[in-house]
């Protein structure tokens, strides 16, 4: 008996993306029934969400600290009189 799947929520990227690649290539052997092809599909669709939101934020850190590499220090800004 298997161990239930689980939650998407609670993956990393890393096991986001390793289980979207295993659904995907046991969709694409095609020995599925109909409705297990649905749930993996189902799945599938959850799992490529949860990478995006991985890189989505992945993205909204780079830019954070390359704006904030680029951001003018005090001791650069022009002294105030």
């Amino acid at each position: 008996m298997t161990s239930p799947a689980p939650a998407i929520s609670d993956l990393s990227y890393e096991q986001a993306r390793d289980e979207l690649i295993r659904v995907v290539n046991e969709l694409e052997q095609g020995s599925s029934t109909l409705e297990q092809s649905l749930a993996l599909w189902e799945r599938g669709e959850a799992l490529a969400r949860r990478c995006e939101e991985w890189l989505i934020g992945a993205k909204a850190r780079l830019d954070a600290a390359r704006l904030a590499a680029t951001a003018p220090t005090t001791e650069d800004a022009a002294p105030t009189r």
